[in-house]
């Protein structure tokens, strides 16, 4: 490719393009002027992008009248033109198999969670034990997201298993964010708490249902600390989490800093995670009810909106979380009925003054 590039002359009007999603990776031999020497950045559609994008790919498609595209773009921040393009025709998909003639907002709404959060799984069956726990354990994302100022508002909460998931509490971005300061980060921290949280009050001890959770809260605590200087301890320094990237990177791991410094780190990184576990306990603590609520409804429908949670939140806490309205859950299709407003909770809370359990320390 090179000598290539060296043997075309200036007159002759040949321009060479190439691709990549790697360009700290490119041998400076290509980037030198007179070569690649121009490079265009294509970051993934923002909220203005996203719906030409939509309008494209239905263009040749039956919509119905109920199908709103700014909704829908609205509802998809961070995916990309393939994947809008997938959505387009999973919706189409979906319309097929229950035999409408068009695509209806349900359809993008059933496409949507199929691209986000996963296919279906209608082979697994839970016991009622299990299932409960899933709804208490849902139920605890789904209250901290609604009841934390910085967390991304609730879009979704379902109990039907998807993907590799047995239970999925799905939140979207008011707004397509493209910085994220620490209270924001902290929120999404303690969001992720509230799983495990849920399921150390209500039965007093751990699952193994917060697995995925803890990874990702522990690793984005250590970018915290290690990248983004949002640690006393580390103050302004940064350690990138990695080298160069090359064949053979998940065998040999590289760090600039000493074994003192990288005690450090994990000690910020714990102190960062106990502390968003703590909040979450009081959070959850404060909004118990509300988490039973959420739990008996989950059980009953299966699926709730955002829109269905705050308002069964709310209707716990006595008053509104929120009272000027400021966050409501999301919702693109109409919520279910309430339950009925009763004095029984899924799991009894003993009926006297409630303290929150000690966590286990094995």
């Amino acid at each position: 490719m090179l000598s290539e590039m060296d043997g075309f002359d200036t007159s002759e009007g040949v321009v060479m393009i190439g691709a990549t999603n790697r360009p700290d990776v490119l041998d400076t031999a290509l980037l030198r002027p007179g070569r690649f020497d121009r490079q265009i950045v294509v970051p993934l559609p923002d909220l203005d992008e996203r719906l030409p994008i939509l309008q494209v790919h239905s263009k040749n498609k039956r919509m119905g009248s109920d199908v709103d595209l700014d909704t829908v773009a609205r509802g998809t921040p961070g995916m990309s033109g393939a994947d809008l393009a997938n959505l387009v025709n999973e919706a189409a998909l979906h319309a097929v198999r229950r035999g409408a003639k068009e695509i209806s907002m349900e359809d993008f709404e059933n496409a949507r969670d199929r691209v986000l959060m996963g296919q279906q799984r209608d082979s697994v069956v839970l016991s009622p034990k299990e299932r409960e726990r899933v709804a208490f354990h849902e139920g605890g994302h789904a209250l901290l997201a609604y009841v934390l100022h910085e967390a991304d508002p609730l879009h979704k909460i379902t109990i039907i298993p998807r993907g590799a998931a047995l239970g999925v509490t799905m939140q979207l971005p008011a707004e397509d964010r493209h910085i994220y300061s620490r209270d924001k980060l902290e929120d999404d921290l303690c969001v992720r708490m509230g799983g495990r949280v849920a399921e150390l009050l209500v039965y007093g001890d751990l699952s193994t249902g917060a697995a995925d959770d803890l990874v990702r809260n522990t690793e984005l605590a250590r970018r915290m600390v290690r990248e983004w200087g949002m640690s006393k301890e580390i103050g302004p320094m940064a350690w990138g989490s990695q080298g160069q990237v090359f064949l053979g990177e998940d065998l040999i791991h590289t760090r600039d800093y000493s074994d003192e410094t990288s005690k450090v780190i994990d000690d910020e990184v714990e102190r960062i995670l106990r502390e968003q576990e703590a909040r979450a306990i009081d959070m959850v603590t404060q909004h118990r009810r509300g988490l039973d609520a959420v739990a008996r409804a989950l059980l009953e429908f299966e699926t709730l909106d955002g829109a269905t949670v705050s308002r069964l939140v709310d209707e716990a806490f006595g008053k509104p979380v929120y009272a000027d309205g400021r966050k409501v859950g999301t919702s693109l299709r109409p919520a279910p009925p309430l339950p009925p407003d009763d004095d029984a909770v899924v799991a009894a809370n003993g009926g006297g003054v409630w303290a929150p359990p000690s966590i286990p320390t094995a």
